[in-house]
């Protein structure tokens, strides 16, 4: 007789939690793109270049999506106010990159 499929896999479930793994059941997804502010943000999460932004005071950080760093940086801002730093996966944007984020 096999097992159900919950029986399987619940140790991964397990195994994961153990490990620190991030889980989203708990809200902590894992940043991908990672940005500061030249102010702090008026809430705490907004969607803004097709991912939810989680701000804390001037850092922010969101998931992973398909669009651009730069078209996901100028939203931000657009959003959020000016962009004084932006990585995408751990890579920054700099100068005239985000110089044109913030244009």
């Amino acid at each position: 007789m096999s097992r159900s499929l919950f029986a399987r896999i619940a140790p991964l479930f397990a195994a994961s939690a153990m490990l620190g793994a991030p889980s989203f059941a708990q809200g902590s997804a894992p940043a991908y793109f990672t940005a500061e502010l030249a102010a702090p943000t008026s809430e705490a999460q907004f969607a803004a270049g097709g991912v939810v932004w989680h701000c804390e005071g001037t850092q922010c950080r969101a998931a992973q999506t398909t669009a651009r760093p730069l078209r996901v940086c100028s939203s931000l801002r657009r959003e959020a106010g000016a962009v004084v730093s932006f990585a995408a996966g751990g890579a920054a944007l700099e100068g005239d990159v985000l110089a044109r984020c913030n244009g």
